[in-house]
């Protein structure tokens, strides 16, 4: 008995008012049983675990609004021309290709088109992640071995 017959034997006993239904062919044996009234269960394949950012507790006291708010202000104009790379694909970030390793990159390291700055592990398979662009490495913003997300921020570059 081939799967596509069983799939069929599964549908037709869900679909009628059988509770159990056993077939023998040979050294085969099938046994389908119905549960009555009880969800159907699923079992889901493991995945990589995915970044949930823990939650902030609120401040005790609330904070002064001008100095933050002028200390922002620069703080954005310069944000606004650094370029981020980001995550191709979910996986596990690594900053060097070994534990005894150096990193690929760090902060105040220049990078050009092709350099490789991370590797990213997605299934037992290590991807290696090269810069699109050129610049200088401002911030690293994820820690080595950490999860990531699709299109997650990894480093914010000066061009």
């Amino acid at each position: 008995m081939d799967f596509k017959q069983i799939q069929e034997l599964v549908k037709m006993v869900n679909k009628s008012n059988i509770s159990e239904l056993s077939i023998e062919q040979d050294k085969f044996k099938i046994t389908i049983k119905q549960k009555d009234n009880e969800p159907p269960v699923y079992t889901v394949p493991a995945v990589a675990p995915v970044y949930q950012p823990a939650p902030q507790a609120a401040p005790a006291a609330p904070a002064p609004q001008a100095a933050p708010a002028a200390e922002a202000k620069p703080a954005e104009a310069k944000a606004d021309n650094l370029v981020t790379i980001k995550s191709p694909m979910i996986g596990t970030f690594y900053r060097s290709p070994g534990p005894d390793k150096p990193s690929f990159v760090n902060v105040g390291d220049e990078v050009a088109p092709g350099k490789v700055v991370c590797i990213i592990e997605a299934m037992k398979l290590f991807n290696e992640i090269e810069s699109e662009v050129s610049g200088k490495i401002v911030k690293v913003l994820v820690d080595d071995a950490s999860p990531v997300e699709y299109d997650q921020p990894l480093f914010l570059v000066e061009p």
